[in-house]
């Protein structure tokens, strides 16, 4: 059959008890029996169709062997499974899929060849070129493994298929991997506007980087992080759209069974696996694991509803942690409260404090790069400037470009702290708080303290600038942060921010 010659076999399998279960160092893990491939003599595709079902409680991984023979030049893998109708309040069957390569599935190991969750039907890799969320190499022999997770499975089970196609021939040539510089040029110390949960088609994602940074631009950004689920495939493929009006950096965002962690401004080429939950103790490892990589650990989205999302490591490992998630809602309220309940438990203890941030968290059409962005006071437009003025604290959150504060604390002799700083006042001295907002017209300003909303001005003019201004003592606050809110529109609840600060602690620590 000339070119088109293949060896098209079918196999069927009842899985998952075609081998034990296993722990993988965490989560309970399952692998099946191998796909095999007969000799490939004169054939240059081989195809092999497997069939099985996992049944309700599945373990979070199945891992499907693939033996490879020598003389592969490009694996593919086509996989479908069944939705079948259930009972209301029941979740159905999800499937996502990715792809270890010879090196193994070991937690953290080197195997890793790509994931591209629930957002592609197919995929494939060879040494010159591999579907997006996945890694160009050579195809080696070995045995390889094709990982299932099943997110979530139907009381009836989940029904999958899955076709590996081989084929045979001269590997091309590996591509050069080049990856975005460290340094824009920036404004000397400033605030410099950012957003920090960015995906694009590399993980689920629907916009390329180049559309990304065409938005960011627009949206009046100086930096972001390439946060894709689960892969760092995109990080090669950010070098032609930074400039020098925009810092670009490399993370990832880890999505395990028990909430969401982006891993900020880590070094190319930085993989951090998500293959644990809570229960496993092993998140401390893979945040040590994003430091060393001079990455920040933040935990996104902590209390966001969907399924594995909810945030559950504790905070003791985290940089910083999002309050604020694309357009405001009811989650990102109690995401909020929930931290000014960490920053009341600090202020008692004397101990560091989370700082909090804001981000996209955009994919696709009509998410808006930029809503919200987090504003830093750096040194400079540099990745580690950056990062420092992040875990410092030193930063603000808006909803767009249009709006800006400027947040401050004064005492006698002098004395005066910004945001993320401390105002070293005696208990009793005299403390003079002062917010001054721009671009928010209608917005409600307001200044929240340990014991809640203290102050709350009028409504903006329309020209969206005013001055909020109150006069304390550490005494009677330990801290004080800003809020300017929307009008509300289901009283008693405040309406969505159109900006929020970090705190300025006050009194001597």
């Amino acid at each position: 059959m000339g070119d088109d010659d293949q060896d098209g076999i079918e196999e069927s399998g009842r899985g998952p008890g075609r081998r034990a279960v296993f722990v993988a160092g965490a989560a309970t893990a399952l692998t099946l029996g191998s796909v095999t491939f007969a000799s490939a003599a004169g054939q240059r595709r081989q195809t092999r169709t497997v069939r099985g079902t996992l049944p309700a409680g599945s373990p979070d991984f199945v891992y499907v062997p693939v033996d490879v023979p020598a003389g592969v030049r490009e694996l593919r893998v086509a996989y479908a499974y069944d939705r079948p109708a259930v009972p209301a309040g029941t979740a159905g069957n999800a499937l996502d899929i990715g792809l270890f390569d010879e090196r193994g599935t070991a937690l953290g190991g080197r195997g890793f060849r790509g994931w591209s969750g629930g957002a592609r039907t197919e995929f494939f890799v060879r040494a010159d070129d591999a579907t997006p969320g996945y890694l160009p190499g050579p195809v080696r022999a070995g045995t390889w493994s094709i990982a299932l997770g099943p997110y979530t499975v139907a009381p009836q089970g989940l029904a999958y298929e899955l076709t590996v196609t081989l084929e045979h021939g001269e590997p091309g040539a590996a591509p050069v991997r080049r990856y975005p510089p460290e340094r824009a040029r920036g404004r000397g110390r400033a605030w410099y506007r950012g957003d920090c949960h960015l995906h694009s088609w590399y993980s689920d994602g629907r916009r390329t980087p180049a559309e990304i940074a065409a938005l960011a631009r627009a949206a009046g950004l100086d930096f972001i992080n390439s946060s894709d689920h689960n892969t760092h495939a995109a990080h090669p493929h950010w070098a032609d759209e930074a400039g020098d009006d925009l810092l670009i950096l490399l993370g990832e965002e880890i999505t395990t069974r028990n909430g969401h962690v982006v891993a900020l401004g880590t070094d190319p080429g930085t993989f951090v696996d998500w293959r644990y939950r809570a229960r496993d103790n092993r998140f401390g490892e893979y945040a040590r694991q994003i430091r060393r990589a001079g990455g920040l650990v933040v935990p996104a989205h902590p209390h966001a509803t969907c399924v594995g999302c909810g945030w559950k490591f504790g905070f003791g490992e985290a940089d910083a942690v999002e309050v604020w998630n694309g357009p405001f809602t009811a989650d990102d309220e109690v995401a909020l409260a929930a931290w000014d309940g960490l920053l009341v438990a600090a202020a008692r203890g004397g101990r560091e404090w989370l700082p909090a941030m804001g981000s996209s968290d955009a994919h696709r059409d009509p998410d808006v790069v930029g809503l919200p962005q987090t504003v830093v006071l750096a040194d400079d437009l540099t990745r580690t400037a950056i990062q420092d003025g992040i875990r410092a604290g030193r930063s603000y959150l808006a909803e767009s470009r249009d709006v800006s504060l400027a947040f401050t604390a004064t005492g006698g002799r002098g004395l005066r702290a910004g945001i993320g700083e401390r105002l070293r006042v005696a208990p009793d001295a005299p403390v003079t708080v002062r917010l001054e907002v721009d671009g928010a017209p209608g917005c409600v300003p307001r200044l929240v303290t340990d014991e809640g909303v203290l102050l709350t001005g009028d409504p903006l003019p329309s020209g969206g600038t005013g001055v909020l201004q109150w006069r304390t003592t550490a005494a009677y606050a330990a801290y004080v942060r800003a809020e300017v809110r929307h009008p509300a529109t289901a009283p008693p609840l405040p309406g969505p921010p159109a900006a929020l600060t970090n705190p300025i602690f006050l009194g001597a620590r």
